[in-house]
């Protein structure tokens, strides 16, 4: 929700004024909980100790839903606040129109609160980049009365919150028109209490945000949205107007989590509607089994076999990495993703809760322990040991049955967010007694490791396979019809071996893993594009994803036309930046990213700093001409000009047809290259991105 400020006690200070601390015992704002007052910028507050997040008491109150809107930016505010070394403190206010009062009063430093940005709010309040866009809608009953324009509410209630944006927007679109009544809601109210009393019959209509909606009608189906008032506006968050350090930082934050983050729209829809949006969402953990990052390249067993079965849907691939390995299933359930590959074993619990493939591969769990260990002939032999596993894991329920049948042994849960793999290390080192694995798991481990072994197998062998949500039979019988063709074919039979059994490639790309070596180091030219990264006010692990994409770190590399060095810049672009010779790596940095800057302007300021950076990397490869081109024949196809992922890249697709280059300024253009260029460094920028989480 958002909220329309009233009355402002406090006087907007300069912003070179110096931070000012107000007395702990000054009367804080009704509606807000106690706590002390601080009005400085963000050395005051690192002082504290503290970053304190303004939320509505409402939305504090409830259980969210998966990309619920005003939980997302929660978790984003707290994760900037750990990231500077702070305490994230949430600071509930009881009613919106107090969420900006107490900001001024120095009771929280950041509202965080799905707030739209306008002009009167922005004279009062410094607002960060867009966190979001919206558009407030007419939402009704599913079953109830059908409108599609202002005129059509005609004769009808409409119930909208009092000192929100809401109320402000109402009042200059509906109630200048008699045959319109507005309905004055307590603005305290959840959008599910609105709707609510939507369908309680209490009014006819009410006005949301597009993106509550959004998530909304993943779990109700007696509401719908009918039609958009007004124009797309920018979400932000909202700082006291004299904090410009804190300004700053949160704004750099905020980009990086604008282009790293994933589509939050939930799909539930079954192959379908997969093929309507023409992704597969596959979510799964970043590990050597899996999908993982080798000297820029994206790779790993199941990451190349659900690459091969998007492409027999004829649809895109995109990977979902899920935080850990429990919030798998939740994830797939909620929408998050389309199915889950990631070596799961069906149990009995798992599969209350999920639909699984036939089987696509089989493992016997394994005890791990030290090299030095005797080998143990049967369970008895774990007596008096520590089983250490994720809870999560079929592991922890294989060993839960052993103490169910009387063996003596102890249980020490492992964070689910630790791989098999790291866990396999732990005992290596001693820090773990023992382990249990898959039997693949442990092969791969053994390929360049001899500090481990295994020390007694359990069971008979467990099946492994893909799953996806049980009301979704189209796309598991196409799962099964996959594995029917690809189980221990060819294809199969070559990427186990490399993966599993390639002791020399194992190896190899153990040592290119970014996330095993350590340091943080990307590339070896990080030093130097952090630099220009900076002076240009780019995420550095953003050029060094498109430095990959050019030239693999060849600073030598020259293309087919004449493009030179480590960023592929042709030389008259160079002599025309003044930088020049190309080959050199650091004149080649520098003028790759100085040529992103001219890039990024060439398009709308209003435009969100994500979708100005994708359009730029396009425009890098194709020229800002054919982007432009795109852009407007997507406007032309019903497409939202201002979105190229699912939106602009499906008009550049179309620029290679003759139906529709010969009527385009620019004319033809290979679109599946911009289309695969900037879709490959947003896959790799954001895998960079979680190996290295923090910019300096």
């Amino acid at each position: 929700m958002r909220l329309l400020t009233t009355a402002f006690a406090l006087s907007v200070i300069l912003l070179n004024a110096c931070s000012s601390e107000a007395p702990e015992s000054e009367a804080e704002l009704p509606g807000a909980q106690p706590g002390y007052i601080e009005t400085g910028d963000l050395e005051a507050i690192k002082k504290r100790g503290e970053f304190r997040i303004l939320v509505h008491q409402a939305a504090d109150d409830y259980l969210p839903r998966a990309g619920y809107p005003l939980d997302i930016e929660q978790r984003m505010a707290e994760r900037f606040a750990r990231e500077e070394g702070l305490k994230p403190v949430l600071v509930p206010v009881a009613n919106y129109g107090g969420l900006l009062e107490a900001l001024l009063a120095g009771q929280g430093d950041v509202v965080a609160a799905n707030l739209t940005v306008t002009p009167s709010r922005s004279e009062k309040v410094g607002f960060t980049i867009g966190v979001d866009e919206t558009r407030e809608v007419v939402v009704g009953l599913s079953e109830g009365p059908q409108v599609r324009s202002l005129e059509d509410l005609g004769g009808h209630t409409v119930g909208v919150m009092r000192d929100t944006s809401f109320w402000e927007l109402s009042q200059s679109l509906l109630a200048g028109r008699d045959e319109v009544s507005i309905v004055p809601l307590d603005p305290t109210l959840t959008s599910d209490d609105v709707l609510d009393g939507l369908v309680a019959g209490k009014y006819d209509f009410a006005l949301q945000d597009s993106n509550v909606m959004d998530v909304v009608r993943t779990y109700r189906e007696d509401v719908k949205t009918h039609f958009a008032l007004g124009e797309e506006r920018p979400l932000a968050w909202a700082v006291r107007p004299d904090s410009p350090e804190l300004l700053k930082e949160l704004n750099r934050y905020l980009t990086r989590e604008r282009l790293t983050r994933a589509e939050v729209d939930a799909h539930t829809e079954d192959l379908e509607g997969i093929r309507e949006r023409r992704v597969l969402r596959v979510i799964t953990r970043n590990n050597a089994a899996n999908y993982y990052l080798y000297r820029g390249e994206l790779v790993g067993f199941e990451y190349e076999l659900a690459r091969r079965f998007a492409e027999s849907l004829g649809v895109r691939l995109q990977m979902v990495v899920a935080d850990n390995h429990e919030s798998m299933i939740p994830m797939l359930r909620e929408g998050q993703g389309d199915m889950i590959a990631s070596f799961m074993t069906r149990t009995e619990g798992r599969q209350s809760r999920v639909a699984f493939s036939r089987p696509y591969h089989y493992a016997t769990e394994t005890v791990v322990g030290r090299a030095d260990e005797p080998a143990m002939d049967n369970p008895e032999a774990l007596s008096g040991r520590t089983l250490h596993l994720r809870r999560s894991s079929s592991y922890w329920e294989t060993a839960e049955a052993l103490v169910d049948e009387g063996v003596d042994l102890t249980l020490e849960a492992v964070p689910s967010n630790v791989e098999t793999e790291e866990i396999i290390a732990r005992v290596a080192r001693g820090a773990y007694d023992l382990t249990i694995a898959d039997s693949h798991i442990l092969e791969s481990e053994l390929t360049w490791r001899d500090d481990i072994q295994g020390l007694l197998s359990l069971g008979e062998p467990i099946s492994h396979g893909w799953a996806v949500r049980q009301d979704n039979p189209e796309l598991l019988e196409a799962t099964n019809e996959f594995w029917n063709s690809e189980y221990r074919g060819l294809h199969y039979n070559i990427l186990y071996k490399r993966y599993f059994q390639d002791d020399s490639r194992i190896r190899k790309h153990r040592d290119g893993r970014v996330d095993v070596v350590g340091g943080g180091q990307l590339s070896p030219w990080d030093d130097l594009t952090r630099t220009y990264a900076e002076q240009y006010g780019f995420d550095w692990r953003l050029v060094l994803s498109q430095m990959y994409q050019e030239s693999e770190f060849d600073p030598n590399a020259t293309s087919w036309v004449g493009a030179k060095g480590l960023m592929q810049v042709m030389p008259r672009t160079g002599q025309e930046l003044g930088l020049t010779p190309l080959d050199d790596p650091e004149v080649s940095v520098h003028a790759g990213v100085k040529y992103m800057e001219w890039l990024r302007h060439r398009f709308p300021e209003r435009l969100p700093v994500d979708e100005q950076m994708w359009f730029s990397l396009a425009a890098y490869n194709a020229g800002v001409g054919h982007v432009r081109d795109a852009r407007r024949l997507a406007e032309q196809q019903g497409l939202d000009p201002d979105r190229w992922f699912g939106n602009v890249e499906e008009a550049m697709l179309l620029l290679s047809d003759p139906q529709y280059h010969r009527h385009a300024r620019f004319g033809f253009v290979r679109g599946r290259e911009p289309v695969n260029y900037v879709r490959h460094i947003r896959d790799r920028y954001r895998a960079y991105a979680r190996l290295v989480e923090r910019e300096p």
